[in-house]
Order: C-alpha cells, then structure tokens, then sequence
C-alpha cells in the first residue's frame, strides 16, 4: 500500500480576534486563523527612531508586550505549508502584512497576501484563491506618511514641552485642525450682528406669505423700514398674482464613505468620530458590513443586484429606477475599495437582535443608506405663490410628498434646522384673499457656526486634509491634548489650544497651510502610485521644515499660561481655587499642588429652588458631556437628604398629583411642563 499523503497546514494572520473568529467559520480544519493584534513591529516610542542624517532610514522594533505573541506567530508559521496575511484592505493593513513578513522568520515564497473588502465566505475564498505579493507601493506611501509625522512630531512636540507646557504635543494633520477652529472661533468672535426685520402676512385661508418687496427683493434694515411698509400697506387689498405648480424630483444619497458615516452618525446619533470607527470596525469583523475606512463610492455588480432584487421584492417594482444608480467618485478616492454597504442586504435590521444597541443602530444607518441609495427618485408637489398688495410682492411657496420613493426609508439628515414643509391650499390668480395678521419681526444676523465633529470632517474632506483613516483619531488628539473642547456638539479652542496654535502661526506657518497639507496627501498618493520613492517626500519636506524649528527654538522664550482664578477658597488650604481642564472639562484645583491635592467640580446654579426640599438646583455634566439637574442636597450616604435628580429643567414647582417635581421638557412640538414622575400622568 501507497503512503498517505499528509495534509498541508496553512496559517492565516489577521489582526483581531473578532475577525479571526468570522473567517475561520468559513474556511475548513487546514486552516489556522491567528490574530496578531495589530502592529507587531513599530517605531519605538522613547525615541525618534528616524535616521535623518542616513536618507530618513526608520528604525523599526518589536511592541513593547507583543514578545510573546510574535513567538507564537513564528513557532506557527515554521510549522505551516503556507502562511496567508490577511490584514486590512489599505494602506495601514499592508504594512502590518509587510511587517509580519519581515519578522517571521521563514523564506519568503511561503509568504502570500490576500485582501477582501467583506468578509463573507465567498469574498474571503476568493481572496485565498488570487493570493498575491505584498503591495510595496501601498507600504511605502504608509512608510512616506508614518515617517514624516514621526519627524515633525517627535521635533515639534519636545519643543512645545520645553517652550510651553510639559505634555503637549504638535503634528502635521492635528495642527491644521486645531488651526481650523481657531480660525473660526476668530470669525465669531469678530463678528457683528447686523438687524434686519421681516414682514409675514398671515391668511384667513390658512397659510403664510413673506414680505418680498416689489421688482427687487427690498431689505428692511431697522423699524422704520418695516414701519414704512405697514403704513404702505394699510387698507391693502391681498391678490393671488401668480400660482406656479411643478413636480420636483429628489434623489438619494449616496452610499456611505468614511467622511459621510461620521458625519450622519454624529448627526443622527450622536455618536463621536472615534466611536462611529470603532463600532463600524466590530461589524465589519463580524462580516455585517463592507471595510469601513474607504472613499470610493463604488458599488460590486454583485451588490447591485442583490439590492435591487430586495428593493423589487421587499417594495415593490415603482421603487426600484430601471437601472442601477452609479455614484461618482472623487479624483483622489482609492478605488480599491467599495463603499460602506450591509455585507448582505436581505439581513434587515430588524433581524439584528444579537448586536449591542449601538451596533444595531450604525448597521440600520448603513442599510437605510444603502438600499435608499438605489430606489427610486421621491416626487414632491410643489406650489408657489406672488401676492400683490398696494405694489408689493408677498411671495409664498410650499411641497408635500407625492410619491415617497427612497423616502420610504430614508432621509439624509442636515447640519443646520430645516424649516418644515407646509402645502398651500387650492389658489387661484385673481383670487382675493382675507388677511388675519401682518407680524413685522426683528431679527439678527448669526456669526458662522462653531466647528461640529460632522462639520470638521466635511471641511477637512472638502480641504483635502486627511484621509479616511485620519479624520477620527485626529479629533480625538486635539481634544485629548486640551486644545479644543466640546460644548454639546460644539468643537471651539480652549485658551492652551489658542497660544499654541499663535506659535505654530508664527513659526509654521506651512505646517498650517490647508493647501500645502493637502499636497503631502497628493505625494503620499503618488507614492501609492509608484510614481516617486517615499524617501522624496521627506527630502522635500525637511530642509523648509529644519529651518523653522531652528528659528522657532531661538526666538521663542519661555510661554507662561497662568490658570484663571475663580471665586472659590479651597476649603483645605484657603488658598484661591483655579480652573483646570481635564477629562471631562473644566473643573476647580488648587494652585498649591502638589502640597494641597484638592479639587472639585464647577458648581453652577439653575437658579430655581428645589421643589422638594427648597435646597439650590446645580446644574451637573455626566461623564459622557451630557447636562442634568440635580438638588445641592442629593450627594451619597449620609449627605443624601434630598431625592431630586434629573434630565430635565425643574421648575421649581410640585407636582399638584403625585408631589414629585414638575420639569420643563424639550421635544420636537417645544418645550411643555410634565411631571418627573413616569408613573404620574
């Protein structure tokens, strides 16, 4: 009898556990699914670790703690027939491939790279099947990037310590960020407020009408613009002078992108950048989603016609375009990738019972978008109307929905409050109307927004600054270093992040330059290309950058940032409390640390008597940023003697039913006084 052929060992290296469990469902007992947990082989961090005398040669060294794990790694190896690197799809996850490659000890023709953009069972077999080299163009744009931040980093940072304030740090895409909020905190504090007044005739008909003007749209610029016209129109008789119907298409969104998820997801679920990634990355894990970090809006032809036969099936044929919709891509997208779509659409959210809440309400963002992005255009009705009174115009307009389309499930959402749709009743050129009312207002202009998470990363996207990777850690590091805080959704610079961000305006200003930042994305891409070595971009960078941080560090003394004295004695010492930053905001610190080692959070009222006990009502921040009341008597143990705490503002009043507190609840109809009490009606 014949010898037994033996089996062939493969090893498949990915970078967590959660993906290593989805793929090794997919693939049969010669397989072996290992996580290496990411980077195993990095730059060090107690030094520059960039040879920039030796053409900017890195220095690359095992992580510290990843010893053991890298053993194991090669010991598996040694002992397969194959070994698979099965990283990320991108840039990043081509390095970390390279990196194992360099670090396992065994010849290189054992070593093979696949890359999926879903991990399904089909994509991942696919994968194995077109196994091929590691991408040395998409390393080296990773090397080009990862060593030049490092440069500017590890020089800018020290010097930041030494001039400013230890702990602090400078870098190339968090500069410019932080630059941008700067900048736009100068626009609203420069700003002036210009009066303006508007005129609404309100309509026994039962609508509303705008005060136009006549020819020209006019500007009522104080009251005795809009008094001038009341008095015009005294005794005016209302004429409908024009009624124009017409049917208005709407199309849908786009699939997502990295740039467009964070932003509706901060807008719609108020979830920060960070977060967004990092519950997007557990679902891609689980096989539920396509790669997450992308910029291509491309669509598989596969995944088309999945949805368009769910969309057929699951709504109907009036809902599904005769052909498939096709999104264009940005010039500088990757087109690798597809766009962040459900891994298989006929899983609806509503069968995603297993996932956390948070996970399930990111996978019903994507799935709404998605299929919304190739169903059919919704069809508004809309009407407009010119009223004419004593030669002025009044104009009107109003829409309602014809037919829902894409509507049906989805509906993009926006960063500024939309106005709500109205219909205008049945007109006719001619009619007269019977006014109720003419309302004068006077109004204000408002200063420019501050920045939000979404906002940020939409300007950064339109800029050029970043890429997909970059936007969320890079907010959460200016936010981390107390360069910028947070206010509700609000991003704006905190006094640190100003005085630094002068000194980088001073001495780096190119760093600063959103087009200059820009250009280093467009040489990274080019890199990718393989149209330039890496090592160029470095030996353009540099000299310009040197220069700088040598004029920087002679002329710059030394910056004192004194803490601003509040009003409160620190009951240990006496001594004056200042205001501090941390964590979760500004809280109160005694200057004498490290002697006196006493701190406490910002007391600041409501100004409205606890109904419960008469005590003060302080307004709280939670841990996460979000507002509530609590009694100055609701503490812990024996300090609790009063019950009162809430989301909502008290009143100051008692329930007249139950005795609990009576509190001021927001919703989308305003504001309504309600009890706090959910069992009391």
């Amino acid at each position: 009898m014949g010898a037994t052929t033996k089996a062939k060992k493969y090893l498949v290296i990915v970078e967590s556990p959660a993906k290593a469990k989805t793929i090794n469902k997919y693939l049969g007992k010669n397989y072996k699914v290992e996580a290496c947990m990411g980077h195993l082989r990095d730059l060090p961090k107690s030094k520059l670790g960039v040879d920039i005398e030796n053409d900017f040669q890195p220095s690359y060294i095992t992580v510290r703690g990843k010893g053991d794990l890298l053993a194991k790694l090669k010991k598996m190896a040694k002992s397969s027939d194959k070994i698979f690197l099965a990283t990320d799809p991108d840039r990043e996850g081509e390095a970390i491939s390279w990196h194992l490659s360099q670090v396992l000890n065994v010849p290189p023709e054992k070593v093979t790279r696949i890359a999926f953009n879903e991990i399904t069972k089909t994509a991942v077999k696919a994968a194995i099947s077109e196994a091929r080299d590691i991408d040395m163009q998409l390393v080296d744009a990773q090397q080009a990037r990862r060593v030049l931040d490092r440069v500017v980093g590890y020089q800018l940072s020290p010097l930041l310590w030494r001039k400013v304030k230890k702990g602090l740090s400078g870098g190339r895409v968090q500069s410019v960020a932080t630059d941008m909020i700067v900048r736009r905190q100068r626009e609203i504090d420069a700003f002036e407020p210009q009066e303006y007044w508007t005129i609404e005739a309100l309509f026994k008909e039962k609508f509303t009408a705008a005060f136009y003007g006549q020819a020209k749209k006019m500007e009522l610029g104080n009251k005795a613009d809009a008094d001038g016209i009341l008095a015009a129109l005294k005794g005016a008789e209302y004429v409908v002078e024009m009624v124009k119907k017409s049917e208005k298409k709407r199309n849908p969104a786009p699939p997502f992108i990295t740039s467009t998820l964070q932003q509706e997801a901060s807008r719609k679920l108020n979830f920060q950048s960070r977060r967004t990634m990092g519950i997007a990355q557990q679902l891609y894990e689980a096989g539920l989603i396509t790669y997450m970090r992308t910029d291509s809006l491309r669509v598989s032809d596969e995944a088309l016609t999945a949805v368009r036969g769910f969309i057929a099936s699951e709504y109907g044929n009036e809902f599904l375009p005769e052909t498939a919709r096709f999104y264009k891509s940005k010039k500088s997208s990757q087109d690798a990738h597809e766009a962040i779509r459900p891994s298989d659409v006929t899983q609806k959210p509503a069968d995603m019972s297993k996932l956390e809440p948070a996970q399930a309400k990111l996978y019903k963002l994507i799935w709404e978008r998605f299929v919304a992005s190739q169903m059919e255009s919704a069809v508004m009705d809309a009407v407009s109307a010119t009223i004419g009174a004593n030669g002025y115009a009044f104009r009107a307009s109003g829409s309602k929905v014809k037919f829902a389309g894409f509507m049906k499930i989805y509906i993009e959402g926006t960063d500024t409050e939309k106005k709500k749709e109205t219909y205008l009743p049945e007109l006719a050129e001619g009619q007269v109307l019977k006014l109720d009312k003419l309302t004068p207002d006077q109004h204000f202009t408002s200063p420019p927004p501050n920045y939000t998470e979404a906002t940020l990363i939409k300007a950064m996207e339109e800029e050029g600054i970043g890429r997909p990777s970059t936007y969320a850690p890079t907010i959460a590091t200016i936010q981390a270093r107390g360069y910028v805080a947070r206010e509700g959704k609000a991003l704006f610079p905190t006094e640190l992040g100003i005085i630094v961000n002068e000194l980088m305006e001073q001495y780096f200003q190119k760093i600063l330059d959103v087009k200059f930042t820009a250009s280093m994305e467009e040489k990274f891409d080019s890199v990718e290309e393989g149209e330039r070595e890496w090592v160029e971009v470095l030996r353009e960078f540099y000299p310009d950058f040197k220069v700088a941080l040598d004029k920087a560090e002679d002329e710059i003394g030394q910056v004192e940032i004194k803490d601003e004295e509040s009003d409160v004695p620190c009951d240990k010492c006496g001594r004056m409390m200042v205001y501090k930053l941390g964590r979760y905001g500004k809280f109160l610190a005694c200057p004498g640390f490290p002697e006196c080692r006493n701190a406490k959070p910002i007391i600041v009222s409501a100004e409205v008597a606890c109904p419960l006990c008469g005590g003060d009502v302080l307004i709280r921040k939670s841990k996460r940023g979000k507002l509530f009341y609590a009694c100055e008597h609701n503490g812990t143990g024996a300090d609790k003697k009063c019950e009162l705490i809430t989301w909502d503002l008290p009143t100051g009043k008692k329930c007249e039913k139950c005795g609990s507190a009576e509190v001021v609840k927001k919703g989308k109809n305003g504001e309504k006084v309600v009890c706090s009490n959910k069992e009391c009606k």
